[in-house]
C-alpha cells in the first residue's frame, strides 16, 4: 500500500483513530473528509503529498496533523497566533482552510510551497511572513483573508495562482518580484500591485 486514495475513508463518522503504514506515499483528496469522530491521526515521514481537503469535517481532532515533510490540517477552532514547526517544506491544499480565529502565521525557512487554498478563509489573519524559501503560492491560497493588510513577496517567489489573494479586502498594496509570474487574478482589483 502506497497511497490512500480520494475519499477512501468519507463519511466514516465512527472512525475514531487510525496509524498510516510507513509504505504510504501520498494521501488523495478528501481521504479522511467526514471522519467526524477521528480524534488521533498519526502520519509517517514517509507521506510527502497530502491532496485537497484531505481531512474536512474532521471536527474532533483537537490538535495540528503534520509530520516532517508536510503541515496536514489545523483544526478549525484554532484561535491567535501560531508558528508552523521548522522543517516542513509544503503547507498542504487547505491545510489551515476557515480556520477564521487565526490571527497571525509564522512560516518557516524550509517551505517551499504554499498549497491551493491554504489559508482560504482566514478571515482574522492580519499577518503574513513569507519565508525566501517559498517558490510557489498556490490557488486561492489566502482567498477571503480579508483581514490582511500587507504581505511582501519574495525573490524566491516564482509563481503565484490565480486567486490567491483574491477578497483580501484590506489589502491595498504588495511588493513582487518582477520576475514573479501572476495568474491574473491573483490580488483584488483595488491593490497596487509594486514590482520590484
Amino acid at each position: 500500500m502506497t497511497s490512500i486514495e480520494f475519499n477512501t475513508f468519507d463519511g466514516c463518522s465512527s472512525l475514531t483513530s487510525i496509524t498510516i503504514p510507513n509504505s504510504v506515499t501520498s494521501i488523495g483528496n478528501g481521504a479522511f473528509g467526514g471522519c467526524s469522530g477521528l480524534t488521533y491521526i498519526t502520519i509517517p515521514n514517509s507521506v510527502t503529498s497530502i491532496g485537497e481537503y484531505a481531512f474536512a469535517g474532521c471536527f474532533s481532532l483537537t490538535s495540528p496533523v503534520y509530520n516532517d515533510h508536510v503541515f496536514a490540517y489545523m483544526p478549525k477552532f484554532y484561535s491567535g497566533a501560531y508558528t508552523i514547526p521548522n522543517g516542513i517544506k509544503q503547507i498542504a491544499e487547505s491545510a489551515f482552510s476557515d480556520c477564521e480565529n487565526l490571527t497571525s502565521i509564522i512560516i518557516p525557512n524550509s517551505v517551499k510551497e504554499i498549497g491551493d487554498g491554504a489559508f482560504y478563509g482566514c478571515s482574522s489573519l492580519t499577518s503574513v511572513t513569507i519565508p525566501n524559501s517559498v517558490t510557489s503560492i498556490g490557488v486561492a491560497a489566502f482567498y477571503y483573508c480579508k483581514s490582511l493588510t500587507s504581505i511582501t513577496i519574495p525573490n524566491s517567489v516564482t509563481s503565484i495562482e490565480h486567486d490567491a489573494f483574491s477578497g483580501c479586502s484590506s489589502l491595498t498594496s504588495v511588493s513582487v518580484p518582477s520576475r514573479t509570474e501572476i495568474d491574473t487574478p491573483a490580488f483584488p482589483e483595488h491593490t497596487k500591485v509594486i514590482r520590484y
